[in-house]
């Protein structure tokens, strides 16, 4: 089964709760958030749909009032999902076609792309070491 994206607002909650780096209740999750804050409510449904969807669990918490709020999935994870989604759907499959998308759409600065030569150097390394 495909894992499904996540929603702005979704991605909102997700990007505190992974940065949290902790469980937390709909109150701590709220707290966190730039004004104009969300309804308490708007944090909660985002909350259910996330569980439903399967990127949250819940339990309940020290009080039994609660409900403590954890991510069932790394940031990271989520970023390759999703990446390799953008990859497979707009660019055919190749890294190559979403690389240089990137570099002719965005305006790259000359220590952006020394990084980036550093960071493809370095992968190209690791690839000749392991065919040794």
């Amino acid at each position: 089964m495909k894992q499904q994206t996540l929603t702005k607002g979704e991605i909102q909650v997700m990007n505190i709760l992974w940065d949290m780096h902790r469980g937390a209740c709909v109150a701590d999750i709220l707290s966190q958030y730039p004004e104009p804050q969300p309804a308490y409510t708007t944090i909660a449904t985002f909350l259910k749909i996330l569980e439903q969807k399967g990127f949250v669990e819940k339990r309940k918490g020290s009080t039994g009032k609660t409900f403590i709020y954890s991510p069932l999935m790394t940031r990271e994870r989520y970023r390759r999902l999703v990446m390799n989604d953008v990859k497979d759907t707009f660019f055919g499959g190749s890294v190559k076609s979403l690389v240089s998308f990137f570099a002719e759409e965005d305006e790259l600065t000359q220590e952006d792309i020394a990084e980036i030569m550093t960071i493809l150097h370095s992968r190209e390394e690791e690839l000749g070491a392991t065919k040794l």
